[in-house]
């Protein structure tokens, strides 16, 4: 299930970020947290099962949601979390907002609509 990042989730969101390439300086993490935490239009979701293992992060312009940030848990990797997520995503604001993978993503998001 999808859900919206809190403040009380920052340490596993933060964990699961660090597993992205771009976000692996921790000075380039907190930034990239701060950008969540205090942007309105940075928006971040957490994928929870039993535990949260995975993050999908949107920056909202006009009437589009870029797709910045998926990270999945590497013990859940394989299994489909992350076209779950993007497929969730879709339904959670997909009827307001087009959403579409930035240049980092878009290899992914690609793989994840077409399956």
């Amino acid at each position: 299930m999808l859900i919206r990042y809190k403040k009380s989730y920052e340490k596993i969101a933060m964990g699961l970020l660090s597993f992205v390439p771009t976000e692996k300086d921790l000075k380039k993490l907190r930034q990239t947290m701060k950008r969540y935490d205090e942007e309105n239009d940075w928006q971040l979701f957490l994928w929870r099962e039993e535990d949260i293992i995975g993050i999908i992060g949107v920056k909202l312009e006009g009437n589009r949601a870029e797709i910045h940030h998926v990270s999945v848990n590497p013990s859940y990797r394989g299994q489909g979390v992350g076209k779950k997520m993007v497929d969730s995503l879709h339904r959670i604001i997909g009827e307001k907002y087009t959403i579409i993978p930035a240049k980092q993503v878009s290899d992914f998001y690609e793989s994840c609509i077409k399956k």
